[in-house]
């Protein structure tokens, strides 16, 4: 196999959003805005090249660490975008799913995300996953406890767990696993993001500001992708 056809299923790690603004004089949250408007183009890019499945890094369970001026008006852009989105969403085939721990979350955040999913429930052109307060060690932790609940109360044989049993309680259990992670600004870490799922994912580190993150240059990464040989473990054929 020389090559692969271009990925089902691409993850974003967003980033860039704060030195897009400072190097335009403009507070950090400018750019999230600026980030904000980027995914709505990315996701409409996706059908036309082949990507069913987008998932996308909003914010992480480390990113609590941020000023409290900062993580509070990212909550008010996330209830912001759903406001905004949700009907052309639903209208452009788009359906939305939200990972992550939701206890920290404000209440009305949490009742927009669980509306916008029934809303978009339908949908299947393409799939866009969120991980909003995410973290991989934190997913994997979650998903032991409810593993160990349900052995706990015998539905589960301990003999019987293995990879394919936890991965039934991992949040992104309806989803395949990622083909492609790209991540923004010229960062070349995984940060805590898709650690179980991205197992045999190929990965992107470009220099690209995440703002700066067109859907033309989204197409070059997507072409860039097919031309890699992908063996899983293997070798070459001879």
């Amino acid at each position: 196999m020389t090559g692969t056809t271009g990925p089902q299923h691409v993850a974003c790690i967003m980033d860039g959003n704060g030195r897009w603004a400072a190097k335009r004089g403009r507070p950090r949250l400018y750019g999230h805005h600026a980030g904000a408007r980027r995914v709505k183009e990315i996701v409409s890019a996706c059908p036309a090249l082949g990507v069913r499945y987008l998932t996308i890094f909003a914010f992480s369970t480390e990113n609590w660490k941020r000023t409290q001026t900062e993580v509070a008006g990212l909550m008010k852009l996330f209830r912001r975008y759903i406001h905004a989105e949700a009907r052309e969403l639903l209208a452009s085939g788009v359906r939305v799913r939200f990972i992550g721990d939701r206890v920290r979350l404000d209440a009305k955040l949490v009742k927009l995300m669980d509306e916008l999913e029934l809303l978009t429930s339908g949908n299947d052109r393409v799939h866009l996953t969120v991980a909003l307060n995410y973290g991989g060690r934190d997913e994997l932790g979650r998903a032991t406890q409810r593993l160990a609940r349900e052995v706990a109360a015998g539905r589960i044989d301990p003999a019987d767990v293995d990879e394919t049993v936890l991965a039934r309680f991992l949040d992104t259990h309806v989803l395949p696993d990622p083909d492609l992670v790209i991540r923004t600004s010229g960062e070349a870490r995984i940060s805590n993001f898709l650690l179980w799922q991205s197992a045999y994912a190929e990965y992107e580190f470009i220099e690209t500001l995440w703002p700066d993150f067109t859907a033309d240059i989204f197409a070059r990464v997507l072409r860039g992708f097919a031309a890699r040989e992908r063996r899983f473990g293997a070798v070459p054929a001879a």
